[in-house]
């Protein structure tokens, strides 16, 4: 089956080898994102809410390079440096998500890239 790399301006430049995003078929697998501006390459510092928002702005930019929105992701992974957060992570999701919501996975982690508090990937499958 056929590869097809997603890239857009619109979500963070990759900082390490790998793709923003890698379309097989109908399925997409969006890499991690963590809270970088892509207009400056630079980490979001204000707040855990604009970090957070941050993250899903860039996921959100990627899925749509891809062709889909947040209705077709079907597995969200979303990794933490400090749990404490998990409710502001839940009110904030459930203003990008609508029912039926993706299948989720919260984590804590020791330390994420660039001193980030929050990461995420996900999967997508387009119609």
């Amino acid at each position: 089956m056929a590869r097809e790399i997603i890239h857009t301006p619109e979500a963070p430049a990759a900082i390490g080898a790998y793709s923003q995003a890698v379309k097989c078929g109908k399925t997409v697998y969006v890499s991690g994102q963590i809270p970088l501006d892509p207009a400056t390459g630079e980490l979001v510092q204000d707040s855990m809410e604009a970090q957070i928002r941050r993250v899903f702005e860039n996921l959100r930019a990627i899925v749509t390079a891809a062709g889909g929105d947040f209705s077709h992701v079907t597995k969200l992974n979303v990794y933490l440096t400090d749990l404490s957060h998990f409710a502001l992570l839940n009110k904030i999701m459930g203003e990008y998500f609508s029912e039926p919501y993706p299948a989720r996975a919260a984590v804590q982690v020791a330390a994420l890239p660039r001193g980030a508090a929050v990461e995420m990937d996900c999967i997508v499958e387009l119609d």
